[in-house]
């Protein structure tokens, strides 16, 4: 019986070690402990799956496989799966693997992956060991957020013991019950009681109810505590909530939501990425987030908005609004089952606000276009009670406010990284691009929409198709992806035509009779005689590799139009003229 009962106890700790591990405090050495523990499993289970992907693996078939292990770690209470590449799946022997040896390549494989999800669920981390026996890649997959099963292509996935299969339709509609059947934040907690809340914490909470709702005011003076925190739906019955003890509950009171943490925790960092100060605040969080607000350096910045002026237009670096939204939307969507603590990461022109779980709505962009809210809250008690407070705007503007006022700053859009299990949301303080700030300012016919698209442009990053073809179609920009800049119609209205020629290329014939003109005029040029030639009057977008690229075509047009002829070497080129 003893036996028994330490083998229960060990595997107990085994399971807390091998799927509770906070993923950013692993070391390699864990690692190497969690992969020897998952080898000794007598066989795959159905959040563990082992491949050999000895030279490669099909993408699409490892997609589904990320949809069925996200899937069943959900249905079996797992907070992550494992699908481990490089060890033989039925004597678990390390075989090694080279599915893409190159570590920018194996990252880039959480954008794939988000890209054929719903919601954009990915990875939460993709670990590479490299032991004696071969390289190991540990694929770390969040389980599917409650309520929402996961996809990959538009279709369900699931696990049958170790079997790949279709997510059966009881199992679909397990996971989706999660959403209205479960709220983590409105669960009562039998051994709490008002004492455990705080006298100044429930003050303010008064002060802000009667301020969101001006016309109970007089009828909140008269209500005793008990009642007040029933009409703000912050306790149910004169029941405590975790709720009540994440926004009102004593600093000592957060042993009573254990595991989950109330924590939010401030952290300045250098220009070099060194950390200089911090703070951590616990519970009650209606007054954390006044203390996290207070350490924030909200420092003047001063900009030329206009050509045309010698006075400098002077802001604060943040929009007070939008440090508290970003703050509080933290707190409201937080995955406190992740048993983890929301970040502020202040750098000199950057604020990161990040909290753990999916982004629920799916996409930024549908959150500002529908302007709506949502269907869905992962903690709608806990949403409820801070929209009665004044802490957050749950009519669904909050977001679209944020963007709004970056745009009145002429500052980029915020940007919003929904990978690795968690919500990444980062304000610039400062002008990115001062003509695409002038830009903004001399053309208010630009929607909110499109200025996030152009915003995509001066950060160089991604288009969608959609988002390529509505900004050539309205001549907002032009070149070629991913490579493109602010179109000449826009540049002429703006007055930033010499930036429009800098990044606009000449004709190519312009360029291949440079070439012949020089050789002309010399008898012969070598390789370095053409970058000097050429290298300024190509367009400003290109970068080193692209320019080295472009003159290679160049001279080899010329060579097979038999223009030129190169009478040295591959490594040495002498080129000339052909009579």
């Amino acid at each position: 019986m003893m036996k028994i009962q330490q083998i229960a106890v060990f595997s107990k700790q085994l399971e807390l070690i091998i799927f509770n591990r906070n993923v950013e405090d692993m070391t390699i050495d864990e690692l190497k402990y969690i992969l020897a523990q998952l080898r000794s499993l007598t066989a795959e289970t159905e959040v563990v799956e082992f491949k050999e992907a000895k030279n490669g693996y099909d993408f699409t078939r490892l997609g589904k496989y990320f949809s069925a292990l996200s899937n069943e770690a959900n249905l079996m209470g797992k907070p992550h799966a494992w699908l481990i590449f490089g060890i033989e799946d039925k004597r678990h022997e390390i075989v090694g693997s080279r599915f893409r040896p190159r570590r920018k390549d194996l990252d880039s494989l959480k954008g794939e992956i988000a890209n054929k999800t719903n919601n954009r669920i990915t990875f939460i981390e993709i670990h590479e060991l490299n032991l004696p026996e071969g390289r190991v890649v540990m694929f770390q997959i969040p389980a599917a957020p409650k309520g929402l099963p996961i996809t990959f292509n538009g279709h369900y996935y699931g696990r049958d013991g170790e079997e790949l299969v279709p997510l059966n339709l009881e199992e679909i509609e397990r996971i989706r019950a999660q959403a209205i059947t479960e709220d983590w934040s409105a669960a009562l907690l039998p051994g709490a009681s008002l004492e455990d809340l705080d006298k100044e914490a429930i003050r303010v909470a008064r002060a802000n109810f009667k301020n969101k709702f001006p016309d109970k005011a007089a009828e909140v003076d008269k209500w005793d505590d008990i009642t007040f925190l029933n009409k703000a739906k912050i306790t149910i019955k004169g029941k405590i909530t975790r709720t009540a003890i994440i926004l009102l509950g004593k600093d000592e009171s957060e042993h009573f939501i254990n595991p989950a943490e109330a924590k939010i925790r401030w952290l300045l960092k250098d220009d070099k990425g060194n950390d200089k100060d911090y703070m951590i605040v616990s519970c009650p969080f209606i007054l954390g987030v006044d203390k996290i607000y207070s350490k924030i350096r909200n420092l003047k910045y001063r900009y030329m908005r206009d050509d045309n002026t010698l006075f400098p237009d002077e802001v604060d670096q943040y929009e007070p609004f939008t440090i508290r939204e970003a703050i509080n939307n933290c707190i409201a969507h937080q995955d406190y089952t992740k048993h983890g603590r929301i970040n502020v990461v202040e750098m000199d022109d950057q604020l990161v606000f990040t909290n753990l779980g999916s982004f629920i709505p799916g996409s930024v962009e549908k959150v500002v276009k529908d302007d709506a809210p949502e269907e869905h809250y992962r903690n709608r008690f806990l949403a409820t009670a801070m929209f009665n407070l004044k802490m957050v705007d749950t009519a669904g503007g909050g977001i679209k406010k944020i963007f709004n006022f970056q745009r009145k700053r002429f500052f980029p859009m915020p940007d919003y990284d929904l990978s690795s299990g968690k919500v990444k949301v980062t304000i610039t303080g400062k002008v990115l691009d001062i003509e695409y700030a002038r830009l903004l300012a001399k053309n208010h016919a630009l929607t909110l929409e499109e200025i996030i698209m152009l915003d995509k442009v001066q950060k160089k990053q991604q288009l969608s198709v959609t988002e390529e073809i509505h900004l050539k179609f309205k001549k907002l920009i032009e070149g070629r992806r991913p490579n493109y800049y602010i179109g000449l119609k826009v540049a002429q209205k703006t007055g930033q035509k010499a930036a429009y020629t800098k990044n606009k290329a000449f004709d190519k014939s312009y360029y291949l009779d440079l070439i012949e003109k020089a050789i002309r005029e010399h008898g012969s040029i070598n390789r370095g005689d053409v970058d000097e030639l050429l290298w300024k009057k190509l367009p400003d977008w290109m970068n080193d590799k692209q320019r080295k690229i472009k003159i290679n075509n160049l001279l080899s047009e010329l060579r097979r139009k038999n223009r030129i002829r190169n009478d040295g070497s591959d490594t040495k080129p002498k080129w000339v003229l052909i009579d």
